[in-house]
């Protein structure tokens, strides 16, 4: 898999008949290691180990229904009360952040409204603070509470 732009983690990984899996340490399951998945697994170890978000509080593929689909945002961080605190949405590292990913995130934060979103691809991270009918770019990553 590709080098990211994210901390070193060691990732237990293993193989089972011409298969990869990643253990994901939220789920405490081993998943397919797709390019997807070791953007997210990377980045939930930048959630806990860098920037001390409890791992109690993230969820994983957090289902949702948009115009009678099925979805499912990738990461979704709570606060303590419970309320949604960081939408974020991981794409594969050779995926472009552009603007289908933003219409994608800000279409999932109509139905989660989070106060914050971010998008990753492994190599680049994009922050943003939603206030009234607006988002805001932020350089850092909230502090949780």
């Amino acid at each position: 898999m590709e080098k990211l732009n994210l901390p070193d983690c060691s990732l237990k990984i293993k193989n089972e008949e011409g298969n990869e899996f990643v253990f994901d340490i939220v789920r405490k399951k081993y998943v397919t290691l797709t390019p997807e998945e070791w953007v997210r697994q990377h980045f939930i170890h930048l959630m806990i180990n860098h920037l001390s978000y409890p791992k109690a509080l993230i969820s994983l593929e957090f289902p949702l229904t948009y115009f009678k689909s099925g979805k499912r945002s990738d990461i979704l961080l709570s606060d303590r009360s419970g309320s949604p605190f960081l939408l974020i949405e991981c794409k594969a590292a050779k995926v472009k952040l552009g603007p289908e990913t933003i219409h994608q995130i800000s279409t999932y934060n109509k139905i989660i409204q989070a106060p914050y979103i971010a998008m990753t691809n492994g190599l680049k991270h994009f922050i943003w603070k939603f206030s009234g009918e607006e988002y805001q770019s932020l350089k850092e990553f909230p502090k949780l509470g």
